[in-house]
């Protein structure tokens, strides 16, 4: 009998950057949420133990938590990956260069007071589960450059380096190297919702300047979201399922009980293989559970 593929979620803004991952996929269908009537495509990754579920949420931080947490209620996948373009904020990473954003910024959040105003600023790192499988998959691309640095978020689209936003970010979060729309949305639902792990992956369409709309009509955004879509692919193919309690683990690298298998109260290694005493406690928690570890 054939595996059940596990399901990972890959959303999207703008349809340029759906097109981009749908034509990776293959025997594709169309979902529908029951009750809010939301659209998803369905397909397979090949050479991959990956299916996709890919959502074209639309634009802005808003609209971006309001679906990641619809998804992953209503889909439940593994890991969420958003997968688009960004405005460069860096002069040395250039248009069709991939960022993975290793920490997320909201930018927008502060307190205005008459001395000035005071920065609050919100965070969430990248899963390292999924950073990891990003940066082992990316090693060696020659296609693009890929880099794992943090990102901005807000709802704006910033055309002009030296205005008051530009300056805003530079003092506040100077080791951002881009900007966008939805990552906190996204981000922040992962994070709530506490199971899948969040990754983002933006292609460079533009240097975030006045030109930004003739760097489009030449196509810089085609090209930034196809690189950022084969970047997640690589990803995705790298990204090793994660082993379920009662899964037996047979092949070593996947944990310290070789061929054990985790039965609820009990488990059994009598196909393990051990280099040392081992000594079992009961502390009255399951496998995972924070407080026993």
């Amino acid at each position: 009998m054939p595996e059940t593929k596990r399901t990972v979620a890959v959303l999207t803004a703008l349809s340029l950057e759906y097109d981009a991952m749908r034509e990776r996929l293959t025997d594709v269908e169309t979902l529908t949420h029951p009750r809010y009537g939301t659209k998803a495509k369905l397909g397979q990754l090949p050479d991959s133990p990956w299916q996709v579920v890919l959502v074209n949420m639309g634009e802005g931080t808003l609209t971006a938590a309001t679906l990641t947490e619809r998804v992953l209620t209503w889909l439940e996948p593994e890991a969420v990956l958003l997968v688009g373009v960004a405005g460069g904020l860096k002069d040395d990473i250039e248009i069709g260069d991939v960022v993975i954003a290793t920490k997320v910024y909201s930018i927008h959040g502060g307190k205005q007071t008459p001395d000035g105003f005071l920065v609050r600023p919100e965070a969430w790192r990248a899963s390292h589960r999924l950073e990891q499988a990003a940066k082992e998959a990316l090693r060696d691309t020659t296609d693009f450059q890929a880099y794992f640095k943090p990102i901005a978020v807000g709802d704006v689209v910033l055309a002009d380096r030296k205005s008051e936003l530009a300056q805003h970010i530079h003092t506040h979060y100077n080791d951002a190297v881009a900007i966008e729309m939805e990552s906190s949305g996204v981000a922040n639902a992962v994070h709530l919702a506490g199971e899948a792990g969040a990754l983002i992956i933006r292609g460079i369409s533009d240097q975030a300047n006045p030109d930004k709309s003739a760097a489009d009509k030449a196509g810089s955004q085609p090209r930034a979201a196809t690189n950022a879509a084969a970047a997640a692919v690589a990803v995705l193919r790298e990204l090793t399922p994660k082993q379920l309690p009662g899964q037996a683990a047979t092949d070593p690298r996947e944990g310290p009980f070789h061929g054990s298998t985790y039965g609820g109260d009990h488990i059994d290694f009598r196909s393990s293989t051990f280099n040392g005493p081992f000594v079992a406690k009961v502390v009255g928690h399951r496998p995972g559970d924070e407080a026993g570890r």
